[in-house]
Parts: structure tokens; sequence; C-alpha cells
């Protein structure tokens, strides 16, 4: 992680944004709801082998995690491949992550920007922020601030935290976007309520070099922001 210039933090590559717990705790998904083997387990496995994407998913997740079952990357994989191929979002958003990071098939950057994509266009926050991070640091797709502020925006607005610090560092920084104090605080005002620790100290930060008038005026957006968004509605943190 480094400062630019400005003393501002800028992408964080070192933490995984949603791991593979993007698919929900497994069980029998509704469509299945009357098979009955022997144990969930096997009617997940079940309704997996009979197509339920959901269930898919949720297998996948399994055994990328060794929940409930032996941990095996390739499993977990094959299931997310077979549940990305009918369009279910967080399994797109896993199997990216796989191939982001190599796990169970070769690290490849375009083919994880591809996933990504899929599931960020379904609305996915945590596939929107990973490839504003993919556009910023020009990893799988060209190198654009632009097209990395509009994915960090669609996160954001979503309350992914780690999304909107990353958009609060490129307004800082007039990245993509021209600087612009006010929104870079409110952005980092935002995600550090949420526990970012590294939007907090970017907070500190920017405000050194704001005026007073600027500060209070970041601090209204914030406000407005939070009243537009309270939690628990669709698009709060």
């Amino acid at each position: 992680m480094m400062a630019n210039r400005n003393g501002v933090f800028g992408i964080l590559m070192g933490a995984a944004i949603g791991m593979c717990s993007i698919v929900l705790a497994c069980g029998p998904p509704a469509s299945c709801a009357g098979l009955s083997i022997s144990s969930p387990l096997e009617d997940l496995t079940r309704c997996a082998e009979l197509g339920d994407a959901g269930a898919q998913g949720s297998l996948g997740w399994m055994y990328a995690t060794g929940e409930g079952v032996p941990q095996d990357d390739a499993e977990a994989v094959r299931w997310y491949r077979l549940a990305a191929e009918q369009g279910y979002a967080g399994a797109q958003y896993n199997l990216g992550f796989m191939y982001a990071t190599g796990q169970a098939v070769p690290e490849d950057d375009v083919e994880a920007a591809r996933w990504y994509r899929l599931a960020g266009e379904q609305g996915l926050a945590e596939a929107q922020a990973y490839l504003g991070v993919m556009y910023a640091n020009g990893e799988g797709v060209p190198e654009d601030d632009a097209e990395s502020v509009r994915w960090y925006r669609l996160a954001a607005e979503q309350g992914l935290a780690v999304a909107q610090s990353h958009l609060g560092a490129m307004y800082a920084n007039g990245e993509g976007v021209p600087e612009d104090l006010v929104y870079a605080r409110m952005w980092f005002t935002l995600s550090a309520a949420q526990g970012n620790e590294t939007a907090q100290g970017n907070k500190d930060i920017v405000e050194q070099r704001m005026t007073p008038e600027q500060i209070a005026e970041a601090q209204r957006l914030s406000a407005e922001w939070l009243e537009a968004h309270p939690p628990g509605l669709e698009g709060g943190p």
C-alpha cells in the first residue's frame, strides 16, 4: 500500500473483497425443497446435480472453505463454473476470485475480470469494487482511472465500505475525476463509519488540506447520503 504525493493511500490489493463468502449459507434451495435423501448435504448435492444454480454455488463455497466437506479448490471451481455459466452472480464473482488468485486454475487476470464484470453488471457490489481495482491497476483490463471510478461508484452507492474508501482516494488524488477534497472526505467519512481504518486515516489526511467551510460541506453531504441510504435499506451500509 503506497501513498501518493498528497499522502493519501490509494488502491489496497492486499485484502480480498468479500472473499468466497458471497454465496449464502448452504441448504436445499426452495426449488428442491421436496427432496429428502438422508442429509442436508446430500439434498444440496442432489439439487446441484439437477442443475440448480443456487445449490451449485453453495456447494462450490463449501468446497472452497471446507465447510461440511473436505476442502477442495478444484471441486469449488467446478461447481462455481456450473453456477456461473447459468448467470448466478455470486458464483461468477467467486469464480473470478479463483482466477485472480490462481486457486485450482492458472492465475488469469483477464478471465477474472470477465467474471467480475458479469457479476458486476448484475449489481453485485463486491464484483464492481474488484473490477474498479483492476481498472485502476491495469490488471486484466487496460488501465483506465475513469472506468475505475465508475465501478467504484456503483459499489460505493450500495454502501460497500471498501469501495467508498477507494472512491474517496480517487477524488483526493484527482485520478479519474477532478480532485475534490469535499467529495473525498465525504466518501472517507462514510467508509470510516463502517470501521474502515484506511478511510479514517485518509479522512484525517485530507482534512489537513481543507478549509472549515469545505469540511462543513463534506459533513453535510455525508449526512444527506446516510439519510437517503439508512441501514437495512437497499443501497445502505
